[in-house]
């Protein structure tokens, strides 16, 4: 009885593993040199399509979308590291090489990470408006270890009605973009969010501390910084927190918040095309 018992977890252990929705979802287009598309926290990977019919060049797409966002069903905890095991494993098992990728906030957190696991297979990072450690600009002198899943200030983001996270949702939308008409699209993607996935994946963001694996990435490295709240604070920031990533530029553009390919579209395609040789 006691061998039949344990046969029983072990099989339904195997079955949690195996059924697990996937971290990644992937929409695959065009020929060419491979390029990966990563968006930020709560954003979908159609965010990029702008992006994509603005890149000159021949390359093939791939955009990522992220478990528990834009309907992707969601998986367990610690979300942010599935996921950049999913994606190191996407380009090992396409064997896509000399991979370039753009990473918006968060999706310039995974770039980095990818980039320093498997540094032979990437190419070029272009990271917009992201930064290797937040929890030290938005939490100056907490510590990883205070940092938990089971908080005061989590629990309450879990126990908000609809329209208490709605109010919150909205004030964080507007603070990241200067166009009205894109508020709403942004609001609309935190509120199609799985709800634990947006408050424990921001926690797993909370933590990273990727200064610490910049030395390993050999990528050439474009950051493309929004120059907010003034120009003078953000690139001082930025200059910090990248200083030990050697083969980098640094841009900052102004008259823009967190979505730089929001608010200053035009700027941000030439940024990337003038970087990757497409002019």
């Amino acid at each position: 009885m006691r061998n039949f018992k344990i046969t029983l977890v072990l099989c339904m252990l195997v079955h949690i593993t195996f059924s697990q929705a996937p971290a990644i979802t992937v929409q695959v287009s065009g020929s060419g040199a491979p390029v990966l598309y990563l968006p930020g926290f709560t954003n979908p990977g159609s965010i990029w399509e702008e992006t994509v019919f603005n890149l000159k060049g021949t390359h093939e797409h791939h955009l990522i979308s992220y478990a528990g966002f834009d309907g992707n069903a969601p998986i367990e905890m610690p979300w942010y590291l599935t996921i950049k095991k999913e994606l190191v494993d996407y380009i090992e098992k396409k064997q896509l090489k000399n991979v370039i990728i753009i990473g918006h906030s968060m999706g310039g957190n995974l770039a980095i990470d990818i980039a320093a696991a498997i540094p032979n297979d990437i190419k070029s990072l272009i990271l917009v408006d992201s930064i290797p450690c937040m929890r030290e600009l938005m939490m100056p002198g907490v510590s990883v270890d205070q940092i938990q899943y089971d908080s005061p200030y989590n629990n309450q983001m879990l126990s908000m009605n609809e329209d208490q996270f709605k109010q919150t949702a909205t004030m964080m939308a507007q603070n990241m973009t200067n166009k009205k008409d894109k508020v709403d699209v942004l609001l609309n993607w935190i509120l199609k969010a799985d709800r634990k996935t947006y408050v424990y994946g921001y926690t797993d963001l909370l933590k990273l501390d990727l200064r610490t694996v910049l030395d390993k990435v050999t990528a050439e490295t474009l950051i493309i910084g929004a120059a907010f709240p003034t120009i003078e604070v953000a690139e001082s920031n930025y200059n910090k927190q990248y200083a030990t990533l050697s083969n980098k530029k640094i841009e900052m553009i102004a008259d823009s918040k967190h979505f730089i390919m929001f608010d200053q579209p035009e700027v941000f395609y030439q940024k990337v095309n003038a970087f990757l040789g497409n002019e």
